[in-house]
């Protein structure tokens, strides 16, 4: 069985991303860009909501191509391509990149990936990841949190019918104030 892990940046007060979908608050350090990067390698399978999709798939399919690029973002770009990803989406009508597209039920269909035998699983993307957090699929939180309060956008918990109860596993330090702290779901 796999494991599922959702991982993000996250402002102080809770946000992913600010009002207008803004990531401007989150450009990581050169020591946290490293971290995403080997996580980005060790990750078997990453499952995509629509936004961040676009997100990513607008900039990394080409970004080891870029003049300018550095070894670190050439790393990432190289790892992103590689890794096998699948996209969910109601509105899309193709993927490339390694990834699958799925039309359906977002839950049934993690739980089927879940179930099978493989590397760990990353979910990516805050409307994706609260649907799986409802549903109880998540077993790992790794929060990415910056020393920023924007007031507002899109929140990294969603609201839950249940509580979930956390273990703390891990916590990191990086510069700038930047706090990893790593949570498993007891279960």
């Amino acid at each position: 069985m796999r494991r599922l892990t959702f991982a993000m940046n996250l402002t102080l007060d809770g946000y992913i991303a600010a009002p207008g979908d803004d990531l401007g608050w989150s450009v990581p350090c050169d020591e946290l860009f490293q971290w995403w990067s080997d996580r980005v390698g060790a990750t078997g399978l990453a499952l995509y909501g629509r936004k961040l999709w676009e997100t990513m798939s607008s900039h990394w399919p080409t970004a080891d191509q870029q003049p300018g690029a550095t070894p670190a973002e050439i790393e990432f770009a190289r790892r992103w391509q590689e890794m096998p990803k699948v996209v969910f989406s109601s509105t899309t009508s193709a993927v490339d990149w390694n990834a699958r597209l799925v039309t359906g039920d977002a839950v049934t269909e993690i739980a089927r990936l879940k179930a099978e035998d493989g590397g760990p699983m990353d979910i990516c993307g805050a409307t994706l990841a609260a649907a799986a957090m409802r549903a109880g699929l998540i077993d790992e939180y790794v929060i990415v949190t910056h020393p920023v309060l924007v007031g507002g956008g899109t929140p990294f918990f969603t609201a839950l019918d249940d509580w979930v109860k956390l273990s703390l596993v891990e916590t990191r330090t990086f510069p700038n104030g930047v706090l990893l702290t790593r949570y498993e779901t007891n279960r």
